[in-house]
C-alpha cells in the first residue's frame, strides 16, 4: 500500500478544509477540498475520490444522504466528522455505512491516524489474494445457487451475475464458507469490519438488508436473537478444475 490515494475532504467550513489538507498533504496524500455535498456527487461522477472525510451538517444535500448515496454504489471509505457529540447521530452515520465517525474539535492527528486505518483496511479487502497459496486464490465456492469466484471476486445466484461491494461480497464469502453455521452479528463485524472496528452491530443489518435486494430469495436468515446464516441443505467447494474438495 502507498500513499498516493485521493482523499476529498467534504465541509463547508474552508478553515478546516484547509487544516485537514495541511496534515494529509504532509503525509503525500492527494487531497481535494469540496464545500459541498452536491459539489461531491458531481466529483464521484466524473473522477471518484479513494476515500471521503464528509462533514454531516452542509448546505443543501446533508453528509447523511450523500453517504446513502455512495454507499449504494461502493464501498469506498468514508469518515464522517461532526460537531454533534450524539450517540443517535454517531449510530445513523455508522447505520448509513461510514466507516469511522469523529466529533469536532478533533486533533489533525487523531483524523490522519484513522484515516490510515482505513485506507489499511480497504487495501487488503481489495487485494484479498495477496499472501494467499495458489488453491485458495483459484477456488471457487458453491452453495446451492450461489456461487462465489473469489480470485476474480465474481458472484452468480441462479445462473445471473450479481454486482456486489467489497463487504457485501466478503460477508457472502463468510456465510458460504460455512453454510447453515450461525454467525453473531460480533463476530460478522469482526470477519468483514476488523478486530479495530468500535461501531453499532447494527451495520450488519444494514449491509444483510442491502445483500437481499441484490441477491433477491437468497437463503440468508435471521437467527432470533443471535445473528444470521446461510440456510442450505448442502454446499460443495471446488477448485478451478472443478476437483471437489
Amino acid at each position: 500500500m502507498n500513499n498516493s490515494y485521493l482523499i476529498a475532504i467534504v465541509d463547508d467550513d474552508q478553515h478546516i478544509r484547509n487544516l485537514v489538507e495541511a496534515y494529509l498533504l504532509k503525509e503525500n496524500y492527494r487531497i481535494i477540498g469540496l464545500g459541498s455535498a452536491e459539489e461531491a456527487w458531481t466529483l464521484w461522477q466524473t473522477s471518484p475520490p479513494d476515500m471521503w472525510v464528509l462533514d454531516i451538517m452542509l448546505p443543501g444535500m446533508d453528509g447523511y444522504e450523500f453517504c446513502r448515496r455512495i454507499r449504494s454504489e461502493a464501498e469506498v471509505p468514508i469518515i464522517m466528522i461532526s460537531a454533534r457529540d450524539n450517540e443517535v447521530d454517531k449510530i445513523l452515520g455508522l447505520e448509513l455505512g461510514s466507516d469511522d465517525y469523529l466529533v469536532k474539535p478533533f486533533s489533525p492527528r487523531e483524523l490522519v491516524a484513522r484515516i490510515k486505518r482505513q485506507l489499511q483496511r480497504w487495501y487488503k479487502m481489495s487485494n484479498p489474494s495477496e499472501g494467499a497459496n495458489s488453491l485458495t486464490a483459484y477456488a471457487r465456492l458453491e452453495v446451492g445457487q450461489l456461487q462465489l469466484l473469489l480470485e476474480e471476486r465474481r458472484v452468480f445466484w441462479c445462473g445471473e451475475e450479481v454486482d456486489l461491494t467489497n463487504k457485501e461480497f466478503l460477508m457472502l464469502k463468510v456465510f458460504a464458507d460455512s453454510p447453515n453455521r450461525a454467525f453473531t452479528r460480533d463476530e460478522l463485524l469482526t470477519f468483514v469490519w476488523g478486530n479495530d472496528y468500535f461501531g453499532s452491530d447494527r451495520a450488519v443489518d444494514h449491509l444483510i438488508k442491502r445483500m437481499r435486494k441484490k441477491l433477491e430469495h437468497v437463503p440468508i436468515e435471521a437467527v432470533w436473537g443471535h445473528g444470521y446464516r446461510l440456510r442450505t441443505e448442502g454446499s460443495v467447494q471446488t477448485d478451478e478444475a472443478g476437483t471437489s474438495n
